[in-house]
């Protein structure tokens, strides 16, 4: 049986991947009608990610006893200046998330909680590879500028860096 303030602390995470996923729907929807089609594909990707992460902590608590708590989702941002805008702004997210997490595994160990502590190690690997994807994209934004070209070929080539930072 999972302790009430470990649970507590469990459904709020729910929570942030849940608005997590719908932060990355919006962003893949003003991309497709930008006719960024690949950066679409990469974020509503990620949407669903967050999605399933949000569901093995449910079936987490679930099966440990407790009651997942299913939260309304907040409305995210819709519009958006630019790509590295986007990604500026997944990077910050994705840090958040990572606070968030590293909060709840040190509350585990105040908690002596250890299976949820090493339920959560996955979720610590996870936030690192993130964290890594986003500054990654982010450097490339970085070198291609304004150069509508060079846009054109992030935009085709995006999923390869999702694939190359998840092989590593």
């Amino acid at each position: 049986m999972i302790k009430d303030i470990v649970l507590n602390a469990l459904n709020k995470q729910i929570k942030l991947e849940g608005d997590s996923s719908q932060l990355y729907l919006a962003m893949a929807s003003w991309a497709e009608v930008k006719g960024l089609e690949g950066t679409a594909n990469f974020l509503y990707t990620h949407a669903d990610e967050e999605r399933m992460h949000m569901l093995k902590l449910i079936k987490f608590i679930n099966e440990r006893g407790g009651k997942a708590f299913v939260p309304q989702i907040e409305e995210p941002k819709q519009d958006f200046s630019t790509l590295k805008d986007i990604f500026t702004a997944i990077l910050k997210h994705e840090m958040f998330v990572s606070e968030s997490i590293n909060e709840i595994v040190g509350l585990t160990l105040e908690e002596r909680d250890y299976s949820t502590h090493n339920f959560l190690q996955w979720y610590v690997s996870e936030q690192i590879e993130e964290e890594k994807l986003a500054r990654n994209i982010l450097d490339k934004l970085e070198m291609i500028g304004s150069d509508k070209g060079g846009l054109y070929l992030f935009d085709r080539d995006i999923v390869t860096l999702s694939v190359d930072a998840t092989a590593e």
